[in-house]
């Protein structure tokens, strides 16, 4: 069994588990032998405890041996998992969950990396659109932990409001394979049409084309309010405009938008009510 996983009793539950949690969370999983369901999900419990590497402990608790701790707990079913940090109950789930899930409720246990705390910075820069203090903070994330994807998708994002494509292109055609990875990828028709902006790939057989070349040329040049305003009123005629490359360059751009901001609400509510 790895150091970050343990066996726990009624004996030493209150040192291993509550007294433990004071330094890191400590994860419990209630299990017995012969459940199937726990047999499933404990090994993808240790796992995550084993590439935490130390972040949490993982304390396992087999409910045919420790019936006090059923009834202090209140467990009504197996698999039960329970976390606890600074000697309190914080969260738990019961049944089988599929990996996604569990990884999701370890990683909102854990208290924030350097780097994340860095991407939480920038991210904040960015929406005041301080693009080149985000930048640096981005940039000092990834120092902490190469390839970290909030702040690979945070430097995405400053060099298209930037009307950098040539760095952003950079970025998204390695970006990791992770959740990050979907919003990344809405911004590649974007990062597309920047690209044949520069390289005067666009089309040009009629007016709404030319008006979308206009649009990604001043994207190119950083103007993203006013290349947007043009990309609306294009939609506003044709929504369907270019097989729906117009509507997907938008959303692009109101991706790198302050997504709080009213600005960016009344965008999409237009945006709406235009494509429905």
């Amino acid at each position: 069994m790895s150091e970050y996983i343990r066996a726990v009793t009624e004996s030493d539950f209150e040192y291993e588990v509550l007294a433990y949690s004071q330094n890191i969370p400590v994860v419990v999983d209630f299990w017995a032998e012969w459940c199937k369901p726990c047999k499933l999900l404990s090994p993808i419990l240790e796992k995550l405890a084993d590439e935490a590497d130390g972040a949490f402990r993982l304390a396992k608790v087999d409910v045919d041996v420790n019936p006090n701790l059923i009834l202090r707990y209140s467990i009504r079913t197996i698999p039960t998992v329970l976390a606890f940090s600074q000697g309190s109950r914080i969260s738990d789930f019961a049944g089988l969950q599929p990996e996604p899930r569990v990884r999701e409720f370890v990683n909102h246990i854990l208290p924030p990396s350097p780097a994340n705390l860095m991407v939480q910075k920038g991210n904040s820069l960015l929406a005041s659109y301080k693009l080149e203090e985000a930048r640096e903070a981005y940039e000092n994330a990834l120092k902490i932990t190469a390839d970290y994807p909030g702040a690979l998708l945070g430097l995405l994002k400053v060099n298209l409001l930037e009307g950098n494509s040539f760095s952003a292109k950079t970025i998204f055609q390695s970006f990791p394979a992770c959740k990050e990875y979907n919003e990344a990828e809405r911004l590649g028709p974007l990062i597309k049409a920047m690209q044949d902006s520069i390289s005067d790939s666009l089309p040009q057989d009629n007016d709404l084309d030319a008006a979308f070349a206009n649009s990604m040329r001043l994207a190119t040049r950083g103007n993203i309010l006013a290349s947007l305003d043009g990309l609306m009123d294009i939609l506003r005629q044709n929504k369907h405009f270019r097989r729906e490359r117009g509507k997907h360059v938008v959303l692009g751009l109101l991706d790198l938008l302050d997504q709080e901001g009213d600005q960016t609400r009344q965008y999409r509510k237009e945006l709406t009510s235009i494509l429905f």
